[in-house]
């Protein structure tokens, strides 16, 4: 532990300022990387959050020491724990795609409690140091990330009349990672001949080239069109 922060670890005026003026730093380096973004929560929802579970975390503290009340200290700071789920719940949406985002937002705000209940605690070395693990996984990570992501999952129509089309098709995806995670299959009969028309979403394990995917798909006996659906 680093002996300067020793004589701000009592409950005390000093001790208070010096407690928030460091969750309003934390908190607010998180939420402004989140700010810069974009993102449902900001700057201020991240200040709040970490101060909040600050004062928090020194009330159980001076309720115990100062007040010698028989109180629980870990008892404020697992409920500080529990009610910032319900808060990060509400900045993880579920897009028309199907896509969710939101998530690493709501995992922000779960760390900047953390951090603020840390603070409150005196325990000033452990914040400081949650605060730079979660800044380099927002922004340093977020950028190796883009190399590492595998091409979305993305759907396709197929048109054909010849049903075993379908089954070579779907046997082509499978030989070439390509996880089938739905398909829909209609059919029509009004003309002289039947035709089907199969919606398949797909997510390709590893990188793939699209365009020549659906060359190869067009070649596939029975196939007659194939065209690919934003979702």
């Amino acid at each position: 532990m680093l002996s300067f922060f020793d004589k701000f670890r009592d409950i005390n005026m000093a001790s208070v300022l010096i407690r928030f003026g460091m969750a309003f730093l934390l908190g607010g380096a998180i939420g402004l990387e989140r700010s810069f973004k974009n993102r449902s929560a900001g700057f201020r929802t991240h200040i709040l959050v970490t101060a909040a579970a600050c004062v928090a975390s020194m009330t159980g503290i001076y309720l115990y020491l100062n007040l010698h009340l028989p109180s629980d200290i870990s008892r404020i700071g697992s409920q500080i724990v529990s009610g910032l789920g319900f808060i990060g719940a509400g900045t993880i949406i579920v897009t028309k795609k199907p896509k969710v985002k939101g998530l690493t937002t709501a995992a922000g705000l779960w760390a900047s409690g953390i951090v603020g209940i840390a603070v409150g605690a005196g325990f000033y070395e452990g914040a400081i140091v949650a605060t730079f693990v979660v800044l380099l996984a927002q922004i340093l990570f977020s950028y190796a990330e883009q190399y590492i992501r595998t091409t979305p999952e993305f759907e396709i129509t197929l048109k054909y009349q010849d049903r075993g089309a379908l089954d070579e098709t779907m046997r082509y995806c499978k030989d070439h990672w390509l996880a089938i995670l739905n398909l829909r299959v209609t059919g029509d009969s009004s003309g002289d001949k039947s035709e089907y028309t199969a919606f398949i979403t797909l997510l390709p394990k590893l990188r793939i080239d699209e365009a020549r995917l659906f060359d190869h798909i067009r070649e596939i006996p029975g196939i007659s069109e194939i065209n690919k659906l934003d979702i």
